[in-house]
């Protein structure tokens, strides 16, 4: 968004002090899944002329955790119009057809057939849920904290 409105200095606060330091160069990026994030959050950073990222601790920065907790509550329809935006679109996808079309991105992890996930997703995608009623409540209590979208387990999160 601050691209397309041609901003040229940024200011980025994250409560994360690792992903600060990972953008700062400061820390190595060791998950590999989070590489292809990471090169792309540092070619769109490459765009600004003053990019500023700074830490913010949590307890420092509860108004901004109270938006995200609303925007994550609330669900408008398109021509619905708010006070807060509400971003209804998967940003990586979207920022990488804008940015990176000649680039192609794949990350690919072998599943375990004794994985974890399975499953949530079959939970998720299917409502199905194992016989054991132990593994059953679990998987239920679990299924809020994710999202299962086009193929893909997300984690819900604050960021």
């Amino acid at each position: 968004m601050a691209i397309n409105m041609e901003i040229t200095a940024l200011e980025v606060y994250d409560d994360s002090k690792l992903i600060i330091n990972q953008l700062l160069t400061e820390y190595k990026v060791r998950k590999y899944d989070l590489i292809p994030y990471f090169q792309l959050v540092t070619q769109l950073l490459q765009k600004f002329k003053v990019i500023t990222l700074e830490h913010v601790p949590r307890k420092e920065n509860q108004m901004a955790d109270a938006l995200a907790n609303l925007t994550s509550s609330m669900t408008l329809g398109e021509d619905k119009a708010a006070d807060v935006l509400i971003c209804q679109r998967w940003v990586i996808s979207l920022i990488t057809k804008m940015i990176l079309d000649n680039t192609n991105i794949i990350s690919v992890l072998l599943v375990d057939a004794e994985e974890w996930r399975l499953p949530q997703i079959d939970y998720l995608e299917r409502r199905k849920l194992p016989d054991d009623p132990k593994n059953r409540s679990e998987i239920r209590r679990r299924a809020l904290r994710f999202l299962y979208y086009k193929g893909t387990l997300y984690r819900r999160s604050f960021e």
